[in-house]
């Protein structure tokens, strides 16, 4: 039996979510917090198999709550059930401890396997939160040096290689003076201060060997 806790500010989605879950044999709401303060509270009194959260709560948000019932309850998992189609909230709440990420449009159909999945410890996201967490993975964080130009780029990767100043200018017929320019600014960019911290930075991401 899968003990739930449900903690949303809205008490109309308490009620419907409670009458939906309470259809299924193998699952029972033992708890109900309309703020994320007795959402942590109850949790750590019940100890739930899983807490169906909301983010926009009073008194403590639903991804404070997240965090703090991770750390006082870690055998409860927490399934995010928000509005909120937006990738710094699904980063935030998935860093805090949740284990899935559900939109409310979608709850009817996808809650009850949303709520069995992380329950067996198993992560799940809805089709739209993958979609956008994969584009703002490719646009902030997939390639590290998206940041620099292509000129940068050239530059950064004849340094690790270790090219000296005046042979690397020779090479893109540029004056040592503006190849230091562009090194300075990749160091900058990528938030390094020294040559051999980027010789490893780029052989952390495959530039070199």
């Amino acid at each position: 039996m899968i003990k739930i806790l449900l903690a949303d500010d809205h008490a109309v989605v308490r009620d419907g979510l409670r009458a939906l879950l309470e259809c299924e044999s193998d699952m029972r709401v033992t708890g109900s917090a309309g703020n994320g303060r007795d959402a942590v509270s109850q949790a750590i009194h019940l100890k739930p198999g899983v807490v169906v959260m909301d983010i926009a709560m009073p008194e403590l948000d639903g991804i404070e709550a997240t965090l703090q019932i991770r750390e006082q309850c870690p055998d409860t998992q927490v399934l995010i059930l928000s509005m909120y189609l937006n990738s710094e909230y699904v980063y935030r709440a998935l860093r805090a401890g949740a284990l899935g990420y559900l939109l409310k449009e979608s709850a009817g159909e996808k809650v009850v396997e949303a709520i069995r999945e992380v329950s067996a410890g198993r992560r799940y996201l809805s089709e739209k939160i993958t979609e956008i967490m994969i584009d703002g993975y490719l646009q902030d964080n997939g390639d590290p040096f998206i940041k620099l130009s292509k000129r940068e780029r050239e530059v950064l990767q004849m340094v690790v290689e270790g090219h000296k100043i005046v042979s690397i200018a020779e090479l893109l017929s540029l004056s040592p003076k503006t190849v230091e320019t562009y090194r300075a600014r990749v160091m900058q960019k990528l938030g390094i201060s020294d040559t051999v911290e980027l010789i490893k930075f780029a052989m952390r991401h495959g530039l070199i060997s």
